[in-house]
């Protein structure tokens, strides 16, 4: 099996079978994220105590990556620091630029089989939106917490 197969059997899986699909009971942030040019749109649930995102979810509609990213960023942020969690999404907005490095791009265990959505401009915002939203709802989160 090449490496593009496997990239596209890992997107296909998170698409088909997302784990992390659902609404969350009693989220302590939310955000609805939305693509206006495709019609993605995901509303991101999180749980966070002491500043550590303890679980997450979405739910929403739209294309195969812009789901799958989305359940892929949950996989990964889940256990991390709010800070931690925002250094991930700022690797994967790097990678989808062009712009990370392989060590930062190994970082983002199966988010990195988004790597080649990079060629595809018209799939770049779908692709970001999920990680997107996060970086708005942790901003959010940061901004309320220092009121």
């Amino acid at each position: 099996m090449d490496i593009k197969q496997m990239y596209r059997e890992i997107v296909n899986d998170h698409n088909l079978h997302p784990y992390h699909k659902h609404d969350l009971i009693s989220p302590s942030v939310k955000l609805r994220g939305v693509n206006p040019s495709c019609g993605d749109d995901i509303n991101l649930q999180l749980k966070i105590e002491n500043g550590v995102i303890v679980d997450g979810s979405y739910n929403g509609s739209g294309c195969a990556i812009s789901q799958a990213s989305a359940d892929m960023m949950l996989d990964l942020i889940i256990g991390q620091t709010e800070e931690e969690a925002k250094r991930l999404g700022d690797i994967f907005m790097r990678m989808i630029k062009g712009q990370a490095t392989p060590e930062e791009i190994e970082e983002l265990d199966e988010a990195a089989a988004l790597e080649n959505v990079s060629h595809m401009p018209a799939r770049v915002k779908c692709a970001q939106l999920g990680w997107r939203t996060l970086g708005e709802v942790l901003e959010s989160e940061e901004n309320s917490s220092a009121e």
